[in-house]
Formats: C-alpha cells, sequence, structure tokens
C-alpha cells in the first residue's frame, strides 16, 4: 500500500508539471498566392442596429409596408399606440374634407384620430399575413 502511496506522489506533480511548461504555437502567416494575399471568404462585420423598433427584420432586412401594419396590427386594438404606430408609417395630412380611402395610404388624410384608426385597420386586416 505504501509502494502505491508512494508512486501516485512522484507521478502526480510530474503530469501536472508537464501540462504547463510549453509556449502557445506563433500564430500562422497568412496563405499567398504570389506576391499578393490569399482573399478568405467570411462573414460580414456585423452592422450596428441603431434603426427604430420595427424598422428592420431580425435578419436585417427592412421591412415592407405590409410587414409594419402588421407590426401595428399586434398593439391592443383602438389605442392612441397603434394609432400612432400607423402614423409612423404614413405621415398624417388632414384635410377637411378628404374623400374615401381607396388604400391604405390615403387613409392619413382624414382628421379625426378614430376615423384614421379604422381606416387603418380596415386596410390591415385585410393584407395577409406574411412570414416573419
Amino acid at each position: 500500500m505504501r509502494q502505491i502511496i508512494l508512486a501516485l506522489a512522484l507521478l502526480v506533480p510530474a503530469a501536472a508539471l508537464a501540462q504547463g511548461t510549453t509556449p502557445p504555437p506563433a500564430a500562422a502567416p497568412a496563405p499567398m498566392i504570389g506576391d499578393k494575399p490569399l482573399v478568405q471568404v467570411g462573414k460580414k462585420p456585423a452592422a450596428k442596429t441603431s434603426a427604430k423598433k420595427g424598422e428592420k427584420a431580425a435578419t436585417g432586412k427592412p421591412l415592407s409596408v405590409a410587414q409594419k401594419l402588421q407590426a401595428c396590427g399586434d398593439i391592443d386594438d383602438a389605442t392612441k399606440e397603434r394609432l400612432l404606430c400607423y402614423d409612423e408609417i404614413f405621415k398624417p395630412e388632414p384635410k377637411p374634407k378628404a374623400a374615401p380611402a381607396k388604400g391604405v395610404n390615403e387613409c392619413r388624410f382624414l382628421k379625426e384620430e378614430d376615423e384614421r384608426l379604422t381606416c387603418y385597420n380596415g386596410f390591415a386586416d385585410k393584407i395577409p399575413r406574411l412570414p416573419r
């Protein structure tokens, strides 16, 4: 039994010293073709994400108008926040005698906020759900 303990006492410190004594390998030089460095294709550096909420998708691609309208539809119905979301997409330009809207972009001409919100909701509900 004493011999096993003596052997372990000698081998364990020797193994620990042998593990940490080699220096890390030096960085290899970049591969060259003639006198020019080899072009390496890789990931592009990540773009800064300082865009407003809802302006870009998770993939970094800009959202379409339909996707922005659908995102506004996720906000509680008949609230000021939903109207503000729609107004960010289409800036309101109220006219005293606005014609009935034929498209979602014509809702911005309505003067009353409730009418404008109802108009936006009517068109946003008709848009087919797009993948996000």
